[in-house]
């Protein structure tokens, strides 16, 4: 074992009165407060109605457990509790955070599609995307509470040091190990700060810091499925997760790409109807005959 590491914690929750607190649920609805501040914030400052993060996360959050859940269930269905509740034990852990954040995502686009327009939705998107990376942070505290996603066993002073019970098959004789929740706090912090500066220092066509949210954090997860070593189902020897990343890294680059190189719309006249184009030459001579 390392001779400096991280411990983990003795409990994954804490009693008030005869009620006991997981600590893995109470960082997910500390999470979703986390995503409405910044999203109400940013969507003020981007002229929109500060009210609507709050009213679309009442639907998006529900949305994205069951999202998320449902991800786990099929993906890795041998790790489900062996009790007739085990399918709904999220307070165990066990949410896929890619379907997580399809659920969630697609209800909340479509609750805004509902109360703006197309053009208002993409600057929404973008708007929100930071807030994700956010809450996506303080949910992997839970993680930590839960001793589970971590990584290789290893020896750095910032190993993290997982109790007998949790370790994985094969890998009792080990103390310590990569701290990969940790990594991805750092790494979602960090990107969430990037996105906000390049919307205030560049002309970013929306909604393109939500496709370079996708990208980044599928290219972190990329190199972080490398080194975990929890249960997973596996393809030509690497986990699915590493999969979903790289295609979703792949589509969220490219939708960056595509996004940037799209024309800007025609701006509207002050009588609000879009300016007719040019008549082309053979128009002109037909005109003229």
């Amino acid at each position: 074992m390392s001779p400096a590491y991280i411990p983990s914690p003795s409990s994954n929750g804490f009693s008030i009165g005869p009620f006991f607190v997981h600590a893995y649920g109470l960082m997910y609805v500390l999470a979703v407060l986390a995503a409405i501040l910044v999203s109400r914030h940013r969507w003020r400052k981007a002229g929109g109605d500060p009210h609507l993060p709050q009213e679309i996360a009442v639907w998006a959050f529900p949305a994205g457990l069951i999202g998320g859940r449902i991800y786990f269930l099929i993906t890795t269905p041998s790790q489900i509790p062996p009790h007739w509740w085990g399918p709904f034990a999220v307070w165990k852990g066990g949410l896929g955070i890619w379907g997580g954040i399809a659920g969630g995502a697609l209800v909340g686009l479509w609750l805004a599609r509902r109360r703006l327009g197309p053009v208002e939705v993409r600057r929404f998107a973008d708007a929100v995307a930071p807030s994700l990376l956010v809450a996506q942070s303080i949910g992997r505290i839970g993680n930590y509470f839960n001793q589970e996603l971590f990584g290789k066993p290893s020896t750095l002073p910032w190993a993290l040091k997982i109790d007998l019970a949790h370790r994985p098959a094969g890998f009792a004789q080990y103390a310590t190990y990569q701290p990969t929740f940790l990594y991805e706090i750092i790494w979602n912090l960090s990107l969430a700060a990037f996105l906000v500066w390049l919307g205030n220092h560049r002309k970013i066509k929306p909604p393109g810091l939500f496709a370079l949210y996708v990208a980044g954090y599928s290219g972190f997860r990329i190199f972080e499925e490398t080194l975990r070593i929890d249960y997973s189902n596996h393809i030509l020897g690497l986990r699915l997760n590493f999969f979903v990343a790289l295609v979703l890294c792949i589509a969220g680059l490219v939708a960056f790409v595509v996004i940037q190189r799209r024309p800007d719309p025609p701006k509207r006249a002050a009588g609000g109807a879009a300016p007719r184009p040019p008549a082309t030459a053979g128009y002109s001579r037909r005109r003229r005959r």
